[in-house]
């Protein structure tokens, strides 16, 4: 699926649901690694971003999100409407990052 063809909107302009085929989802669940973690302390101390962590959610939010757009092809949908993300802390380090959306196929 086109990752053009979804919206944190409850429409897709230009484009008019034909059919709605309900709540689609990808779910990642990552840990920082003990190494990350280290490095991520120095980077804390010094102050400012801490690219390390920057660089594990930024990945995660996007694997979440490519696993979403799989399920929507899965269930034949041509678009994502109403795109989120939510994150639960499963336990300590261990984080759960959820994105999802309704399925739908649209038309011109």
């Amino acid at each position: 699926m086109n990752p053009i063809m979804t919206t944190t909107a409850f429409e897709l302009a230009g484009y008019r649901t034909i059919k709605s085929l309900g709540v689609i989802k990808g779910i990642i669940v990552r840990s920082r690694s003990i190494v990350g973690n280290i490095g991520a302390g120095f980077q804390a101390l010094v102050g400012g971003n801490i690219t390390l962590y920057t660089k594990l959610c930024e990945r995660t939010r996007k694997d979440a999100f490519e696993l979403m757009l799989k399920h929507a092809g899965e269930v034949g949908a041509n678009a994502v409407i109403g795109v989120r993300y939510d994150a639960t802390e499963v336990a300590a380090g261990i984080t759960e990052v959820l994105c999802y959306g309704t399925a739908v196929v649209v038309k011109k």
